[in-house]
């Protein structure tokens, strides 16, 4: 594996290949300001929320992110990728892919850009019906997001495994 590898959400087989069997991947919604994060479980079939970091520097997150990575043993990253609407890559997109690269070479694992369209809107009407106050929307949007994408995501890896 070479670091700093990192697939777009059409290669989800090729970035499956660069996983070991077990191993939990990590969630990462980029934001201006905060990151939110999630994991999986070893085996890759279920995301939970962990954090939400406030940190806007990349070098700041990556410092961040490697002691998360070592304590849950973590064995790829999965990114969501701000597609406009209609698909298309804008000036955030671009941003977010930039940033996945570092972070993939830094954290010395393989990533995989996800279509993150409309995640933290299905997150924002859930918690919403769930009666939760704005205040505590604001502090756990970010790490439910990716924990949305990220579940997404896993469902997509499973029918790449080999059996």
């Amino acid at each position: 594996m070479i670091p700093g590898t990192v697939f777009h959400m059409e290669k989800v087989a090729q970035f499956a290949s660069m996983l070991p069997p077990l191993g939990a991947l990590m969630g990462l919604d980029i934001g201006e300001k905060t990151t939110g994060i999630a994991i999986s479980d070893r085996s890759r079939t279920v995301s939970s929320p962990l954090c939400q970091l406030q940190f806007p520097k990349l070098t700041h997150l990556i410092h961040a992110l490697n002691p998360l990575m070592q304590e849950h043993r973590i064995v790829g990253i999965v990114i969501g990728f701000p597609l406009n609407m209609d698909g298309s890559c804008g000036p955030k997109a671009h941003s977010v892919g930039d940033k996945a690269i570092e972070l993939a070479r830094q954290l010395n694992c393989p990533g995989l850009l996800f279509d993150e369209r409309l995640s933290t809107q299905a997150v924002e009407r859930s918690m919403i019906d769930h009666d939760m106050t704005r205040k505590k929307r604001k502090k756990r949007k970010d790490q439910l997001a990716a924990t949305y994408f990220l579940q997404t995501a896993l469902n997509q890896i499973s029918y790449h495994r080999p059996l």
